[in-house]
């Protein structure tokens, strides 16, 4: 009896905790149309309109212009006027384990980001997305209300989907789904760089040759049993495996690439033409995939940058290299996009900005987070720019939401809903600041 009532207990409290850490309340669906008024807006595309007007009903934007130009009548409209302020499209975050990694350096009960063996094509990352991470809310308080969640492991670890950042479940989450296939291209060498590694694709890197074709052979096998699988109309016996890659054949998915080593891309990427890939995606680009540079720009490779804020890869490497890529590939006409290795996810923003000081506009440095990343990611119709017809994600600061010692992000739109800026950091705050004032009162 007295075992029971202590487990009673223990279920009590348990369920007082997971109210009390509940992320903040999923905002409900535009019900009037909104008007955004007087501030400056950054549309994504390059333009800047200074005092200008944002409508948008239904969650769909459907006016972009000067305040002056302004021709609807505000009495049907909720009016927020934003004088003074910087609205921008809402940012984008490629190729991440948020919402399925809460705390990292091996505590595996708050990560669900791989399974085991090499080739997963099928597993969906969608599937183990956590709506109620902690992260979410703050890295949205930066600007961040877009992310594309991936799995990660060996040779295929999965299925990639991109998911909008305020929702009660994952199938609420979900933005664009199973939009591509992750593909670690093994290595051939066990030299990783100054750091030792390369990343999350360094499989079995001191095993030399023989492994590198082993790994190489399992692709081969894989691929030519899916091409094989998906000339058959209505196949018999479905597989799991290759249907998941039957996307890459018609365009409906993107193989996202991932080589450490220079070698490697240009395999990777003839591998992904030889079989009839549509689309591909270099992810974790660094001054490796400059080296490839006329490569990628032959074969219309995207590229998505690893982190601007790491070491440069090599001891003899330019010491500003990686803030100066992003320049660097946009001159030679390759689409950029940009990420995040590190789980300082809310840092996004400002790691763009640091491309700023080596050869990019600050509009041309907001598109690798915003419309680059839209293209990239084959989400480019509907959002990542403050465009006629787009779904109105949409994010308003008082300062540049690209420097860190700015950027206050007063109010975010996920398809027209006001989502809530609270989040765990904030509420800690406000706590021990109560304290503190409290203290200073009985003083």
């Amino acid at each position: 009896m007295t075992k029971n009532i202590y487990i009673s207990v223990l279920l009590i409290l348990g369920y007082i905790f997971q109210v009390t850490a509940q992320s903040p309340v999923v905002a409900p669906a535009q019900k009037k149309p909104v008007m955004l008024t007087g501030g400056t807006i950054h549309t994504g595309t390059g333009e800047v309109i200074e005092n200008g007007t944002i409508l948008f009903t239904a969650g769909k934007i459907t006016s972009v212009g000067k305040s002056s130009d302004l021709k609807a009548d505000k009495a049907g409209y909720e009016v927020i006027d934003v004088t003074g302020k910087q609205v921008y499209p809402g940012l984008i975050f490629p190729n991440t384990s948020i919402g399925l990694i809460e705390i990292g350096s091996g505590v595996e009960v708050a990560t669900d980001n791989r399974e085991i063996g090499d080739l997963n094509p099928n597993v969906r990352a969608i599937a183990a997305y956590n709506t109620d991470s902690h992260i979410i809310p703050v890295i949205r308080s930066n600007g961040v209300l877009l992310a594309q969640i991936v799995p990660v492991g060996t040779l295929l670890p999965g299925t990639s989907s991109v998911v909008q950042l305020d929702a009660w479940n994952w199938q609420d989450a979900a933005y664009k789904i199973d939009n591509g296939i992750q593909m670690g291209w093994p290595r051939k060498s066990s030299f990783g760089g100054r750091r030792g590694g390369g990343g999350e694709f360094t499989m079995a890197a001191a095993a030399g040759t023989g492994a590198y074709d082993k790994n190489v052979e399992l692709l081969e096998k894989i691929f030519s049993d899916a091409v094989a699988y998906v000339a058959v109309e209505k196949p018999k016996d479905v597989n799991l495996r290759l249907e998941a890659l039957r996307g890459l054949f018609d365009g409906t998915k993107t193989l996202f690439i991932s080589s450490s080593e220079a070698k490697g891309i240009i395999a990777a990427i003839s591998f992904g033409k030889r079989y009839g890939v549509k689309k591909m995606v270099l992810v974790g680009a660094d001054e490796t995939a400059w080296v490839v540079r006329d490569f990628l720009k032959e074969n219309n490779i995207p590229v998505l940058l690893a982190n601007p804020l790491s070491l440069p890869k090599y001891d003899y490497s330019d010491t500003k290299l990686p803030f100066k890529l992003a320049a660097m590939f946009k001159k030679e006409g390759i689409l950029v996009g940009l990420t995040y290795s590190s789980q300082a996810y809310g840092n996004l923003p400002f790691a763009a900005g640091e491309t700023v000081a080596y050869g990019l506009t600050k509009e041309e440095a907001l598109q690798t987070i915003t419309l680059n990343s839209a293209k990239i990611l084959g989400i480019d119709d509907k959002t990542g720019s403050i465009e006629v017809g787009k779904d109105a994600n949409l994010v308003v600061s008082t300062g540049d939401i690209l420097d860190m010692s700015t950027n206050n992000i007063e109010l975010a739109f996920i398809t027209g809903r006001n989502i809530s800026l609270d989040n765990k950091h904030k509420q800690l705050y406000r706590r021990f600041q109560a304290k503190y004032d409290n203290m200073k009162a009985i003083k």
